[in-house]
């Protein structure tokens, strides 16, 4: 019996045919992912590169800037291409690329800088990404907005490609991070059968699933929690009439602790776990913009919040967005959308 028959396949047969081709004719492939990479990102791209080399491909991983330190712990790490530490090498390898696959992003500016490099370079480019409206710009576009995670698009495009068996444990173990981080430990975008069985055929691989929760989640530092005190105790609003809340944390307020990189992670799903909130912000000052990370219980769709006020995006109950220009105008942004929204917030049901 075929242990695969039961998913329903994805991705269509020209797009397989396509990148199969693209695979095979490339002997150079670089794989680039968004900026600020998260379990997604660095998931199904350290996933995917560990596929490649073992078909015998001279694969690198390039990402825009660094990645959190809970996520070090994966194989491959170490042989990351950060481009803020070594931009002139990782132009090079762009540049030099036969095939280029792009991950976990819709858009180039999605990459930063990293976006005219590939861009200019000669090399296919294969986006695969579960974002909406992605860019028509790629020589072959794998994208499914209803699939929770780039991770699990991996898997199904290795799996499609007839190599399910090339799967190892280091592999699973990359791609079950992804989507465990991308569904927040599955408690949102994650009733689709399909995701389980997946995860069903990854621990067929060997993971140890409460592993990788503990490598992922309880590998923070005593900055982070206590810099989690003071933002529910001191920048925290509740908005009971929209079933929403806010926090919020300006660059003096992050001064006072000694953070690294990925130290806020999850932090906007605290508000979450109050009764009858169903629509969480969290707004963040950055060094030249202000993050924006939304969340959603139920049929609040944070998505078309994130495009309406935070040139954003995402999935129905998790999206991102920025903000150029001072916190106080972000908050003030977030509020103006809270009275556009009210309605359907008040409306909206868990």
């Amino acid at each position: 019996m075929n242990i695969l028959s039961s998913l329903t396949p994805l991705i269509g047969e020209k797009q397989l045919l396509k990148t199969k081709k693209q695979i095979e004719n490339a002997q150079k492939i670089v794989i680039v992912t968004h900026l600020s990479p998260d379990g997604d990102a660095m998931g199904s791209s350290l996933g995917l590169y560990h596929y490649l080399l073992s078909i015998g491909k001279e694969v690198k991983v390039v990402v825009p800037n660094a990645f959190p330190y809970f996520l070090r712990w994966m194989d491959g790490v170490k042989d990351v291409v950060v481009n803020t530490y070594i931009p002139d090498f990782a132009e090079r390898l762009i540049k030099n690329a036969d095939l280029i696959f792009c991950l976990d992003f819709n858009t180039l500016k999605r990459i930063g800088v990293l976006g005219e490099h590939v861009e200019q370079s000669a090399a296919k480019k294969i986006l695969v990404d579960h974002h909406l409206n992605p860019d028509e710009s790629f020589d072959v576009v794998i994208s499914y907005s209803r699939i929770s995670s780039t991770c699990e698009i991996v898997f199904r495009l290795i799996t499609q490609l007839g190599d399910y068996d090339k799967i190892t444990t280091v592999i699973a173990e990359c791609i079950y991070t992804g989507m465990m981080t991308d569904t927040g430990g599955f408690t949102y975008n994650s009733n689709d059968p399909e995701i389980f069985e997946i995860i069903s055929l990854l621990l067929k691989k060997g993971i140890n699933r409460d592993q990788i929760y503990r490598n992922v989640n309880n590998n923070y530092s005593d900055q982070r929690f206590r810099l989690l005190g003071f933002t529910l105790s001191q920048r925290m609003k509740i908005y009971p009439e929209n079933k929403a809340a806010l926090i919020y944390l300006s660059k003096e307020d992050q001064k006072q602790f000694t953070l690294a990189k990925g130290d806020t992670e999850g932090f906007v799903n605290y508000p979450l776990s109050i009764k009858d909130i169903l629509f969480s912000v969290f707004i963040r000052e950055d060094d030249e913009l202000v993050k924006v990370s939304l969340r959603s219980q139920g049929t609040f769709p944070c998505n078309e919040f994130a495009a309406d006020f935070f040139n954003g995006g995402g999935h129905l109950n998790a999206s991102g967005g920025e903000f150029y220009g001072e916190m106080e105008d972000a908050i003030a942004r977030f509020e103006e959308g809270l009275e556009k929204y009210s309605e359907l917030l008040q409306n909206s049901t868990i």
